[in-house]
């Protein structure tokens, strides 16, 4: 976010982050981006610098504080130390609020303190091959066995599918009830019949471990049930507004971040005996790209503070999904062409950032789902 919209402690955090990313992400993206995920020790030294679980309460390990600033501004700072790989903000913006919100007092003293620290991973395990947006429809189930449940079924494109200790998994309890019969469940490393695929290969952020994941009679005891059975749906959609706020701060932030670099290019950047920013077609694709990032960031930051105040409707975080991740792909497509030849080379960050975006329409709910949910809250 910008300083303006900061209070001091948060621009000291801001520092904090970015020098943190800048110390031990930056120097190893290359690495990570060869060995197709980032390391463990980065996550345990994240840990240590208290940037997980910031809205987890002091007595399980977290920094006790409810501002989603904090959260955005992690994701801002990877993107500006152009590093998509580290899945942090789904260990803080998408596991973390179920457990916060839905574990008893025994789960949350068993797991927090360890996501907080770093030593734990955690992922979210929704979509599953047969669909994604879907959720109603999913076809994992696990079934009451007494003391524990059985479960069997698969689930695919889970971000930190590799590297992630605690998985929560969207099952369905009970078939014969549609969406009122998916609940939560909780599966750990190690538990016999839980196996991870092999690491899917995508077009970008390649540093990021996306797994599929399969389920065969995975015995669980019930003392992983999260929240109420039957209860999974609901806490589901509960969370979708913060999950989409997440996507659209990495968005609005790579607008900025493409947009700063393009500038700086077309001032240095010559053809025909003048700077290309000069030309009129460029300096009006960048006013226009300028006044695009401004309404986006003025918009994303009102979202951030009704979410903070809890008034941040599931329909106004689908505008903000929605309009921001399209936004992004408009504006690092024509900062590409700005770049011409050189915007097509992969040493460049903007070659980077083209490909890294393309998927923000489509995870957290595509665009069109997005639409849907405008569209019902209008009443149709």
């Amino acid at each position: 976010m910008k300083k303006k919209n900061l209070t001091e402690e948060q621009m000291i955090f801001q520092d904090a982050v970015r020098t943190f990313m800048d110390r031990e992400c930056k120097p190893n993206n290359a690495q990570w981006e060869k060995d197709g995920m980032v390391s463990r020790e980065v996550w345990l030294k994240a840990g240590a610098n208290n940037f997980f679980g910031i809205d987890v309460p002091e007595e399980y390990g977290g920094m006790g504080i409810d501002d989603f600033r904090y959260n955005t501004i992690l994701i801002e700072e990877s993107v500006r130390a152009e590093n998509p790989g580290f899945g942090h903000s789904v260990q803080n913006d998408l596991v973390v609020p179920y457990l916060i919100r839905h574990c008893n007092e025994e789960q949350k003293k068993r797991w927090l303190p360890k996501i907080c620290s770093g030593e734990t991973i955690g992922a979210l395990a929704m979509t599953e091959p047969s669909g994604g947006s879907d959720l109603a429809a999913i076809k994992t189930t696990a079934k009451d066995m007494g003391d524990h449940y059985l479960v069997n079924g698969s689930k695919t494109f889970i971000t930190n599918g590799l590297l992630s200790d605690l998985v929560i998994v969207a099952c369905k309890t009970d078939s014969k009830h549609g969406a009122h019969g998916i609940s939560l469940i909780i599966l750990e490393r190690g538990m016999k019949g839980f196996e991870r695929g092999k690491k899917l290969h995508k077009m970008g952020q390649i540093a990021q471990d996306t797994a599929e994941m399969f389920f065969k009679d995975v015995k669980v005891p019930k003392e992983n049930l999260l929240g109420e059975e039957g209860k999974g749906f609901y806490y589901m959609m509960e969370s979708l507004p913060k999950e989409r706020l997440s996507i659209a701060a990495g968005s609005i932030a790579v607008i900025e971040f493409v947009l700063e670099l393009t500038i700086k290019y077309c001032h240095e950047r010559k053809a025909f005996g003048q700077k290309i920013g000069s030309f009129q077609n460029s300096k009006f694709k960048l006013a226009e790209m300028a006044t695009e990032a401004e309404i986006a960031r003025t918009f994303y930051d009102q979202c951030v503070f009704e979410l903070n105040d809890k008034k941040l409707t599931p329909e106004k975080a689908a505008m903000a999904k929605w309009w921001i991740t399209e936004l992004e792909l408009k504006v690092v497509d024509q900062c590409l062409q700005l770049h011409g030849g050189y915007g097509y080379i992969l040493e460049y960050p903007i070659a980077k950032a083209y490909v890294n975006s393309r998927v923000q329409t489509i995870y957290g709910g595509t665009t069109e789902i997005m639409k849907e949910i405008i569209g019902k809250s209008l009443g149709f």
